[in-house]
């Protein structure tokens, strides 16, 4: 039987395509620039919450649009801290990681998106993005299939890539921080003539990071051409060369010893201690990609979009860790009596990872009454994605308080790939309804297909509904209704070491009613509460092997606010509560149920004179519990202070960045299966910048 949410799915999307197709008076732009008179906040070009240009006020969610001038005022250094300062959103859950990014959102990880693709396939595949290289950061939370396919429940986070425009401008940045950072930024447009303009984006780095033998080093270079032959058609390719030698930060120390007192050996490990062979343990890798948008006007009613991407990544990781899991409440007593020996696991591999995505709609705008607008989006999306890999690995008995690292042994992958592969065809449609430019209904379903190099096939039909209206005073409630399904490649693992039956897509459903208030055009604020349902999640067994859970259940609450005034304030503020609760008592580790923070930035002096600009942040993240069988860890709440000076004149920008100011030693994770997560120290850069 049809549920309730899908019959008011359904229900809306027939009266949304009722055959009466009134073409609507405005086109995209003079409706952002009506809305910008109105004084709403307007989303410039489209966004991840409906892939089409719409004031935040009419859609039904909270969407999360982080610029990079922002988060480059708060020193953001990889692209998770660039979302630190958004409402329900916990960055870098496992402490700063320079091999991934991570999000976790709404108490559930994230999945990363570039330019409403996604990108990442697989973990250790690849390398992270460059912050540098991006206009923006977008944050949807809670399920989003319908316009995006496979996708985490508990949100994604969506990166914007710089693409050139026509004005001629540019900027060069030099950069010395903490660790013997060292970098050179440049990002430069050049308006060629009225209708051609380029654009190059680059760094280059050389740095340290605060565990011994752990480079930091990137060359990043993104070029970007623009063209426009005709005043309704754009054609934008784009380019990425990115190199990266560095290593792991994450050391995965036990967490007797670290968080837990050793009593045996009597002291504690440097929670930042190097476990590894200087020179073999690293994480080097390249990335390729290339792409191209190309959207045409057949009119001011319709506008066709067509964009497609490939990307080409190759990674060398190898790595050591110490054996933390085979008794994790001692993990000394396994090798012997001294409470210092500890068994040490070496992993090397080699990866490589070919993605191809496209995404291809229309949008067609249209009226069906006097007061009733159309926003339709009818798209077509294909992605294939192939990940190889191979691994060598050896395993040694070392004193973890006195390794000797010379005496490590190395190794060295080789033979052939093992590759898997997954295609996945969707198509989807959505109707933006505006009615008597007071209320706005959003719906939409999708249809996919994935299929994965084992045979196994995965079909999924996902919808969406939200309804959002203005009840004066600037005050929009809001209620919507959203799905999601993630495949999951695999056989289940029987605890003998046999296999069954091929996973089932993990699937999650989510209610969610909140408020935005708009008083004025530079003031946003959002309360939202949901509960979201997940179906299928992956879990390991104490005994061995692995099943899927019946059902996870999350609920929350989230409050952000934002206040600007453009060249002069800035004040973000944001609290967000989850709980998990799982049908069954599984190793589940859960993330801290209250998150918060609040960023603020003032500028001082006139336009045309020296100015002074002062910032400050606090981030706050509640205990989290991990358990398992044995034990239960509870993680303290910390507590982490950012810090701006930044002084302007004429062309030059002189700047001083300042994370986690008091330096707070805290830890970012522990978990019950045996080790622990380090929280990053204090980093300083200071900046130098010329702009013309």
């Amino acid at each position: 039987m049809m549920s309730t949410a899908r019959k008011f799915a359904w229900t809306c999307a027939a009266l949304a395509l009722c055959p009466l197709p009134v073409m609507a008076a405005e086109a995209a732009a003079e409706a952002a620039e009506t809305a910008a008179d109105e004084n709403v906040i307007v989303v410039t070009g489209a966004n991840a919450g409906t892939k089409t240009e719409t004031p935040l006020v009419e859609l039904p969610q909270p969407i999360t649009i982080i610029s990079s001038e922002t988060y480059i005022s708060q020193g953001a250094i990889n692209i998770s801290d660039t979302v630190k300062y958004a409402a329900g959103v916990l960055a870098n859950p496992y402490g700063r990681d320079t091999r991934v990014d991570g999000f976790n959102v709404r108490g559930l990880d994230a999945l990363q998106f570039r330019d409403g693709m996604r990108d990442i396939f697989s973990y250790y595949a690849s390398i992270t993005s460059d912050p540098y290289n991006f206009s923006r950061v977008e944050i949807v939370r809670g399920p989003a299939s319908v316009l995006f396919g496979q996708g985490s429940i508990g949100g994604l986070v969506n990166l914007v890539s710089k693409t050139p425009d026509f004005e001629t401008r540019g900027e060069l940045n030099a950069v010395y921080g903490s660790y013997d950072r060292k970098e050179l930024l440049g990002d430069v447009n050049v308006a060629l003539t009225d209708n051609l303009a380029i654009r190059a984006v680059g760094r280059v780095r050389d740095a340290d990071t605060y565990v011994d033998h752990v480079p930091d080093d990137r060359v990043m270079f993104a070029p970007s051409i623009r063209w426009q032959p005709t005043p309704d058609t754009n054609i934008v390719l784009t380019g990425l060369y990115q190199e990266d030698d560095t290593g792991s930060t994450s050391q995965f120390l036990p967490i007797v010893g670290t968080f837990k007192p050793n009593p045996v050996a009597g002291e504690q490990l440097d929670r930042y201690v190097f476990v590894g062979k200087a020179g073999w343990d690293r994480y080097n890798g390249r990335s390729l990609q290339g792409g191209g948008t190309i959207t045409h006007n057949f009119s001011d009613n319709i506008r066709l979009s067509l964009k497609a991407r490939y990307i080409d990544s190759d990674l060398e990781y190898n790595t050591h860790y110490a054996d933390s899991y085979s008794n994790p409440t001692d993990p000394y007593s396994v090798y012997g009596t001294d409470g210092r020996t500890i068994g040490l696991i070496a992993d090397a591999s080699d990866a490589r990872m070919n993605v191809f995505s496209t995404d291809n709609n229309l949008q067609v705008n249209f009226n069906t009454g006097d007061d009733i607008e159309h926003k339709l989006l009818v798209g077509i999306d294909y992605s294939w994605n192939k990940v190889s890999k191979r691994y060598d690995g050896g395993f040694e008995v070392v004193d973890l308080y006195d390794i000797d690292y010379d005496a490590l042994l190395t190794y060295d992958p080789s033979g052939p790939f093992t590759s898997t592969s997954q295609k996945q065809l969707g198509v989807y449609v959505q109707d933006q309804i505006r009615l008597y430019d007071r209320v706005s209904v959003v719906v939409g379903a999708r249809r996919d297909r994935v299929t994965g190099s084992s045979g196994q096939k995965d079909n999924a039909t996902t919808f969406r509904a939200g309804i959002i209206g203005e009840i004066g005073a600037g005050f929009s409630p809001f209620f919507s209704y959203t799905e999601s399904f993630l495949p999951v490649a695999g056989l289940i693992e029987n605890p003998d070491g046999t296999f069954g039956d091929p996973y089932v897509p993990q699937t999650g459903t989510q209610y969610e009613a909140g408020i935005k208030w708009q008083p004025d055009a530079n003031t946003l604020i959002t309360a939202t509460a949901f509960k979201i349902k997940e179906r299928n999640r992956v879990l390991y067994l104490a005994a061995g092997g692995t099943t899927q859970s019946g059902e996870l259940n999350t609920k929350g609450f989230e409050v952000e606010a934002s206040h600007t005034l453009p060249g002069n304030f800035e004040l973000l503020a944001n609290y967000g509560y989850s709980k998990l609760k799982s049908e069954t008592n599984t190793s589940l580790d859960y993330m801290p149920r209250h998150t918060a923070s609040a960023w603020t930035t003032k500028t001082f002096g006139l336009p045309g004179e020296a100015q002074l600009r002062l910032g400050g942040g606090v981030v706050y993240a509640g205990k989290s519990i991990s358990t398992s069988s044995i034990w239960s860890i509870v993680t303290p709440s910390r507590t982490t202070v950012d810090a701006l000076a930044e002084v302007s004149w004429d062309n030059w920008r002189f700047a001083l960045n300042a994370t986690n100011l008091f330096n707070n030693k805290y830890y970012a994770s522990c978990l019950a299966r045996g080790d622990c997560f380090m929280g990053a120290p204090r980093n300083v850069m200071g900046t130098v910048s010329y702009r013309f």
